[in-house]
């Protein structure tokens, strides 16, 4: 029988059996399977099926569909509880991955593409929603930056095998998605008979809401989405078709990536704890600026392999401050309305990425540093609307532009 415990119940737990710990397991268990797809996915697709700039980027547009799609989790949660459905989410994430490479047509590729999608984001959805549901607001920032640093931990751990063994043992991309999405199943599979259900202290609006005070959320939301897919679509294809990085070559860089990650996530969750999430986000944002700039400048000065790995790795770390974003809202939004608008934010960081990946796919094969020019002016754009963010947004103050309440005052 499920058995279901308040989170004041669940601190009288083993700590192993607490909130926080189903989240760090949950937070080991997706980047396994998702990152080892990653990882072997531009040598898979360009040497099994011969994908071109114009073909991958097809490919991510259909990856993203699901994304878009995320608002159906509040339907699903009205029946669902959302501990659940994000690990039959992580369930279905796995198992599409264990068998990408039977597929190694166009078709078979986005088809089972799709079905990891689906798993990856509805689990995602639902992990944001539950982290800013379980987690208190003044320990959030520390603890998302931790668990950014766990995930990264067990994408190392993918990563680290993969180097050793893919050459020694002449593994197969069909062994090795199969081992790296079946361990995210069977993580999945004990944690739904190992923790009991947990209750949140407040009961979730099931319904779609857009809220107007919102509006700055939204659209920084907006512009992540059409910018992270700038580095998630193209910046990974140029070093493999650019530079001709083989998979042990590429994952030497995620390596280098995760190691990073690992680091200064937790750094970064202290910083936003500390600067608060405007000073951060601008950061962030400057960094962005500078490194697709200099993308741009590989094609057109000539750079060479150093100076666009480091620019890859540089990039990968100015993400881990988007954890801001998710801070920002914590402190602005009613309890009530956390999980519904975490999938409306979804979904809305997923509009431009539907669209993005095929439009810029053709660019690409017109102008690859075009590419990465239009993504600075993205990040320009994120920088405008993160300095409309208040030193201490709370609820009725969620922009410069509303006078804060007294209670926010120092």
């Amino acid at each position: 029988m499920t058995r279901y415990i308040t989170l004041e119940e669940a601190k009288h737990l083993p700590f192993w059996r607490r909130p926080v710990a189903l989240l760090f397991l949950m937070a080991l268990a997706m980047p396994i399977a998702f990152n080892t797809w990653s990882a072997l996915l531009n040598n898979f697709v360009i040497e099994v099926a011969d994908f071109d700039g114009s073909d991958i980027g097809l490919l991510h547009t259909v990856r993203e569909i699901p994304g878009f799609f995320a608002i159906g989790v509040i339907a699903i949660i009205i029946f669902v509880r959302e501990q659940v459905l994000g690990l039959v989410s992580l369930v279905l994430l796995g198992a599409a991955t264990a068998i990408t490479a039977y597929f190694p047509s166009m078709g078979g590729i986005l088809t089972i593409t799709m079905l990891s999608s689906i798993g990856f984001h509805y689990y995602e959805t639902v992990n944001q929603s539950l982290q800013l549901q379980w987690l208190k607001i003044e320990d959030a920032p520390r603890m998302i930056g931790w668990l950014m640093a766990a995930g990264s931990l067990a994408t190392l751990v993918a990563y680290l095998a993969i180097m050793a063994l893919w050459e020694t043992l002449n593994l197969s991309y069909s062994i090795v998605y199969m081992i790296g999405g079946g361990i995210t199943v069977v993580i999945a599979l004990i944690a739904m008979l190992a923790y009991p259900q947990f209750e949140s202290p407040t009961v979730q609006t099931k319904k779609m809401i857009l809220r107007k005070r919102y509006w700055l959320y939204y659209a920084l939301q907006f512009m992540s989405g059409a910018r992270r897919q700038i580095f998630v679509v193209f910046a990974g294809f140029m070093m493999v078709e650019r530079f001709g990085f083989e998979v042990h070559e590429i994952t030497t860089l995620y390596l280098i990536n995760l190691i990073a990650n690992m680091i200064f996530a937790p750094l970064m969750g202290r910083a936003v704890g500390h600067f608060g999430e405007r000073r951060t986000l601008a950061v962030e944002y400057i960094g962005l600026i500078m490194v697709f700039l200099a993308y741009g400048g590989v094609y057109y000065l000539g750079w060479g392999v150093v100076i666009a790995a480091a620019l890859y790795v540089i990039d990968h770390m100015f993400f881990a401050l988007a954890l801001a974003l998710k801070t920002y809202f914590q402190k602005i939004a009613d309890p009530a309305d956390i999980a519904p608008t975490a999938a409306v934010a979804f979904t809305i960081n997923h509009i431009a990425a539907v669209f993005l990946p095929v439009g810029l796919g053709l660019l690409w094969l017109a102008s690859p540093a075009a590419v990465f020019f239009l993504a600075a002016g993205m990040a320009a754009v994120s920088l405008m609307l993160s300095l409309l963010i208040p030193r201490h947004p709370v609820p009725g103050h969620e922009t410069i532009f509303q006078r804060a309440l007294p209670q926010a005052a120092e």
